[in-house]
């Protein structure tokens, strides 16, 4: 029999997905091992072939490795006969992890090494003796149960370090489905800690396997379109993974893992919990009980509840904030108890209702595990049903770190932080909540989100007046943003637009608050001290254009008294500094575009950048972050760019080689991703000059190939906003014609948008995006 020819034989059959297929795997490799042992060694009492690990527990995937034990019992030929089995196994091209080894011999290992210790846990016998397989298995079980305060320390702190190095499955982009949180491996070790006595509640063993069969499927079909051994599942993998398990699209896909990995995810975290926070006498026994609370070994736990009242929505959040605000979970007893009431939940809600849930939102991050047992335990979609579609729905981008609903969880724990600096904290962590919560329905979100607050905060009992506010908060939670990294924040009829807009001191206040949590929460691409700046000058502005009206002084942060004072007197200066180049120069055609061309030849990622013109001169500000681990050389760097802005670098030659060199690559790694561009011609923002936005995929010199195809049309860049969101750009530019006049022209701004478009094509086909 030829494993090869099996394997293929399984492979071709596309309805064989999941545990199927891993059974069926390991079954014909039984078969096969089978064979060659008694080629070998058929007929001896002193040797048995053991299967390990995940071969032990029938889990072999298309690209798994082959783990075995050869068992002897001082057998003088092992090793003859241990080549004689193995050089088979390695011809047919089998990835082998074996080991040669007494009863003795393999106990003594696996009292002192975890891993060896839990893969014997697994163990099963392929061919051989019987008798020595089960001896060793006893043995093992017996040493593993005996050693468990020894071992089940070490093997949550092992759970936890895995999960520090490997990432949630819930929540990455690219989840890694074995040993991340949430993955194939922390059912293993719930099932390891059960064998001590440690281990879920009963009720979730059922759900606990469906679980693991959802990522257990996604495993096993990644591993059939990868060309290498590996289990993260790469994005530009998962639109194959989904067809082939039979999902309309990817989004269905990874909602899927991302339910099931946070079922698993919460499951380990009250196994680990528990461990550290219990005696080892029992199943998940936290302790004894002292009136009302349950007494773990260090700290207490939660309020028990009575078994003989019915338990009101109430009761269950006084609960809730107790266990978070003393950063501890529900206790078993109450857990057991949750699971089967039925939780009526009053329209409107009572006020001390909407009180608790609010003072739980206060929290900040110690809420966050305590709203997912609630979740995990459906106690919280009753209280918000408009929450369910939101759950595990993932935002499928390098920008966003969470799904739907964490990402909602997370921005109302950052908003918790800066209740300091609003008269409303209550508005401000239901408004963050609530903020996107339209997300996951048909139609733009802000305005699907407006019609569910409308009925939201009407049923939690707020004022009329409140619930204006919360729809503003959603209406209006991109605006600071969009407007600060887009926008000439020293002209006024930017500051007008958005005065006009919020109308009071407090909904700017409640804004930017919610602007930073919102950000903040969605990951690090989207916050920084530089658009922390900018969004704090905006607010600032526009809380004194409120205070004021049109007479107000509005002070100009960029550029600052001193450097307009050096442009007057035309100062030339490059300097780098951290992640920031400035550079004063004068306004000769294309200086911004040729400066972004130099930082990308010196392998500088540009950020953000903003520019501005004036007498005769031209600021530039540029935020930018290696593409390798190298440290930035300034004074190189500097020297190229002052080089690149006076003519002596051939910027478009360079560059055209280097797209070249990495075209395959990229093309290699985003194989079928579309590009999706947009050019806006603005002529109303602003009185004073023409605001051209722009958004496309992020390529290589794109800002150079932006600014390059302006100055072709002869138009002069008064000022500029550049953003990078992960994958993606968002440039504005405020311009004027050769004649300095605005572009008031409806063919004028075709061709606008026609070299734009050109431009940005040029740049991602080079790359390779959208090849």
């Amino acid at each position: 029999m030829s494993i090869i020819g099996e394997r293929k034989r399984l492979l071709a059959d596309r309805e064989l997905r999941g545990s199927e297929f891993t059974l069926q795997l390991s079954d014909a490799t039984d078969q096969w091992l089978q064979g060659l042992f008694s080629s070998v060694a058929e007929n001896r009492p002193d040797l048995a072939l053991i299967a390990v690990g995940g071969y032990g527990r029938r889990d072999l995937s298309p690209l798994s490795d082959l783990d075995v034990l050869l068992l002897h019992n001082d057998a003088p030929d092992i090793e003859a006969v241990a080549e004689a089995l193995w050089y088979p196994i390695w011809d047919q091209g089998e990835k082998l992890g074996h080991s040669v080894r007494t009863i003795t011999e393999t106990l003594t290992l696996a009292s002192e090494d975890l891993d060896t210790a839990t893969a014997l846990l697994s163990s099963r016998i392929i061919a051989g003796s019987q008798p020595l397989s089960n001896e060793l298995f006893n043995k093992a079980i017996d040493q593993w149960r005996s050693k468990a305060k020894f071992w089940l320390p070490k093997l949550v702190a092992s759970i936890h370090s895995r999960h520090r190095t490997k990432g949630e499955v819930a929540f990455m982009l690219e989840p890694e489905l074995k040993e991340g949180r949430g993955g194939l491996r922390d059912v293993h070790a719930m099932g390891w800690a059960n064998l001590n006595g440690q281990g879920p509640f009963e009720v979730e063993h059922h759900q606990l396997l469906e679980c693991y069969e959802v990522i257990l499927r996604a495993r096993v079909e990644l591993h059939k379109q990868a060309k290498r051994s590996s289990d993260k599942l790469l994005l530009e993998q998962q639109d194959a993974v989904a067809e082939a398990l039979g999902y309309q699209d990817a989004d269905l896909l990874m909602a899927d893992v991302a339910s099931a990995a946070r079922r698993i995810s919460w499951n380990i975290d009250e196994l680990c919990y528990g461990i550290e926070n219990a005696g080892l006498s029992g199943v998940w026994n936290f302790g004894k009980k002292v009136g009302d609370t349950i007494i773990g070994k260090r700290k207490p736990v939660s309020s028990a509840l009575s078994s003989d009242v019915d338990i009101t929505p109430e009761q269950v959040l006084r609960i809730a904030l107790k266990t978070a605000k003393n950063q501890e979970r529900f206790s078993p007893e109450t857990i057991r108890r949750l699971r089967n009431i039925d939780f009526v939940i009053p329209d409107p809600w009572t006020n001390e209702l909407r009180e608790l849930f609010i003072d739980l939102l206060l929290v900040g991050h110690d809420a966050i595990p305590v709203f997912e047992t609630l979740d995990q335990l459906d106690l919280f979609v009753p209280l918000l049903p408009e929450w369910k579609p939101a759950r595990s729905r993932p935002q499928r981008n390098a920008y966003h770190r969470f799904t739907v609903d964490r990402h909602l969880l997370e921005t109302a724990a950052e908003a918790s932080k800066l209740v300091d600096r609003v008269d409303r904290p209550d508005l401000l962590v239901i408004g963050a909540l609530l903020h996107d919560i339209g997300k996951p329905y048909p139609g733009d979100h802000t305005e699907v989100g407006v019609e569910l607050i409308k009925a939201i905060a009407g049923r939690m009992g707020f004022p009329q007046a409140d619930v204006e506010i919360l729809i503003e908060m959603c209406q209006h939670h991109l605006l600071l943003p969009d407007i600060a990294t887009r926008r000439d924040l020293d002209d006024f009829d930017t500051i007008q637009t958005v005065g006009s807009s919020l109308k009071t001191i407090e909904s700017v206040r409640l804004l930017h608050a919610l602007t930073e949590a919102d950000s903040i929460a969605t990951g690090p691409a989207a916050w920084s001290s530089w658009k922390a700046g900018l969004v704090e000058d905006l607010s600032n502005r526009t809380i004194s254009y409120l205070k004021g009206g049109a007479g107000s002084i509005i002070e100009r942060t960029f550029p600052t008294p001193d450097q307009l004072q050096r442009m007057r007197r035309g100062i030339i200066k490059v300097e780098g500094d951290a992640d920031r180049l400035t550079i004063m120069e004068i306004d000769r055609p294309a200086v911004f575009g040729r400066v972004a061309g130099a930082l990308s030849l010196c392998g500088l990622d540009v950020l953000e950048a903003i520019a501005h013109t004036e007498y005769g001169m031209v600021l530039a500000m540029f935020r930018v972050a290696p593409n390798t681990t190298k440290d930035i050389d300034w004074d190189s760097v500097c020297v190229f760019v002052q080089d690149s802005v006076r003519g002596r670098v051939a910027i478009a030659a360079r560059l055209a080689e280097r797209m070249q060199m990495y075209s395959l690559q990229i093309s290699q790694q985003f194989p079928e991703r579309v590009v999706d561009t947009d050019v806006k011609i603005d002529n109303q923002t602003s009185s004073t000059a023409t605001v051209i936005e722009v958004s496309a995929p992020n390529g290589m010199g794109l800002l150079y190939q932006i600014t390059r195809a302006l100055s072709s049309l002869d138009l002069n860049i008064l000022s500029a906003k550049v953003q990078t969101l992960g994958s993606d750009v968002v440039d504005s530019f405020y311009v004027l014609d050769n004649d300095g006049k605005k572009i008031n022209d409806q063919g004028h701004a075709d061709e606008v948008k026609e070299a734009l478009k050109h431009a940005i094509e040029s740049s991602t086909v080079m790359t390779g995006i959208g090849t």
